[in-house]
Formats: structure tokens, C-alpha cells, sequence
């Protein structure tokens, strides 16, 4: 478990910081010193997170809907005059899925999950990045954006997650060839089945299926996928660009 205060000093903002691996990043953070803004379309599961981090009062809960540009320059330009600083460390962590057929999948279904997985990633990245180097803030900033297993597997019934996580695996090393030498990182990360809210509607069959091929044999938790995106973040990872990093369990097809 991360220890100490290795981002004291540090502002970070997370996306989806309002359950699952948000949260425990969330908490990982500000147990590391990290002003944190905890960012989530649902305010009252950020508040929720807030309350849960030590020094609460140093961190804030904010709105932000990653699919609009006007809501995360907002919850950025918060960020920014509630914590007194610029975040140069970024975790985009919100993302959705939605069950669906690849023939039957609707157009509107397809661009739902585009628009928060990748289009969000963009959108949140960018600002970010812009202000970071707007401030000349760029030295030891890190961006760790999440994957999934399923970005570089597929996943039936699932073909636009899989799309969109295949897609945030191909911007996060797109940008770290841009902005490597500005100072900032960008990584990511590549979850297989973590515990987390959006598992909670796969069936238990599914789950027995997918834990069959699983070398441990149990799903993963939020922590141990955190624990990894707090290394990316920090400086102990200095040498690490544009790495895509699984986190499966030993997931073995």
C-alpha cells in the first residue's frame, strides 16, 4: 500500500472518482498529500468519496459530465480557484458499458459509450494538459488514463466498450509521443474483472466463466488496480511512457 507523502504539494483531479477505482484513487492520493478534486456525474457519490479522504477539507467534490466540454472547463476552472493550484496529475478513470448485441446494437447505444470513454478521455486530457502547460506547471505531471482487458481482447455483447478502451490504448501512447517532452506522462492501464459498481449487473455464470480462466481465480479489487495508477502518477515511474499496463490476475485467453 502506498505510504508517506510523496505528492504533497500536488493537486490532482480524477474523473469517475465518485465509486470504484476513482474512489480508491482517490483515497490513495490524498493518504499521499494530493490536494484531490473528485470529479463525478453524480455529485453526490463524489461527496460520498470526499468524506472518506483524510483532511476531507483539503480536497473538493465537483460535477463534471466528461461528454461536455462546458462541464469540464467548469469543474476545471473549480478545480483551479477551490484548490488554489493547476492538477498535473490526471486520472480518467470514468467510463461506462452498456450490454448490447453487436446486430441489434443502436446507433445511439454505440455513440453513448463513445462519447464518455473516448471522447470524454479527449476532452478531460486536453483541458487539463493546456492548463498545465498554460502555467508552466509541465515537470513531474502524469496522466494515467484506464483501459481495459477487453481494449486488446474484445468482448462480446460489448463491441463498443472494447472499442472505445482499444481506442483510449491507441491515444494514451498517440499523446505521450506529443507530450513527452513537454514533461508530462501520459500512461495507462488495462483492467480485467475488478469488483467495482459496473460489474455489478454481470451474471454470476458470466462471472464463474471468466474466473475459470483466471490464474488466481478471483476478480480484482479496486485497490489493486489504484495502487498501480498512484505508481504511474508518481515519479517512481519517471521512466514509463506511453505504457499500457495489464492488471488481470493472470487472465489467461
Amino acid at each position: 500500500m502506498s505510504s508517506g507523502k510523496e505528492f504533497h504539494g500536488k493537486i490532482a483531479l480524477v474523473t469517475g472518482g465518485g465509486s470504484g477505482i476513482g474512489r480508491s484513487v482517490c483515497q490513495i492520493l490524498a493518504r499521499g498529500g494530493a490536494r484531490v478534486s473528485v470529479c463525478d456525474i453524480n455529485l453526490k457519490a463524489a461527496q460520498e468519496t470526499l468524506a472518506t479522504l483524510q483532511q476531507p477539507g483539503d480536497h473538493v467534490a465537483l460535477q463534471m459530465n466528461v461528454a461536455d466540454k462546458a462541464s469540464v472547463r467548469e469543474a476545471l476552472t473549480a478545480t483551479q480557484g477551490r484548490l488554489e493550484g493547476t492538477p498535473t496529475l490526471l486520472v480518467n478513470s470514468a467510463g461506462i458499458g452498456r450490454r448490447s448485441t453487436f446486430l441489434e446494437m443502436s446507433e445511439e447505444a454505440f455513440m453513448e459509450v463513445v462519447d464518455v470513454n473516448l471522447k470524454g478521455t479527449f476532452l478531460v486530457s486536453q483541458l487539463v494538459c493546456n492548463a498545465i502547460l498554460e502555467r508552466d506547471a509541465a515537470k513531474g505531471a502524469s496522466v494515467v488514463n484506464i483501459a481495459s482487458l477487453a481494449g486488446k481482447n474484445g468482448l462480446a455483447m460489448h463491441s463498443q466498450y472494447a472499442a472505445t478502451k482499444g481506442g483510449v490504448m491507441a491515444f494514451t501512447k498517440s499523446c505521450a509521443k506529443e507530450l513527452a517532452k513537454t514533461g508530462i506522462r501520459v500512461n495507462c492501464v488495462l483492467p480485467g474483472a475488478i469488483r467495482t459498481p459496473m460489474m455489478a449487473n454481470v451474471s454470476a455464470e458470466i462471472m464463474n466463466e471468466v474466473l475459470k480462466i483466471n490464474a488466481l481465480g478471483r476478480s480484482g479489487e479496486p485497490e489493486e488496480v489504484a495502487e498501480l495508477i498512484v505508481f504511474l502518477l508518481s515519479e517512481k515511474s519517471s521512466y514509463m511512457v506511453g505504457a499500457c499496463v495489464e492488471v488481470t490476475g493472470g487472465h489467461m485467453a
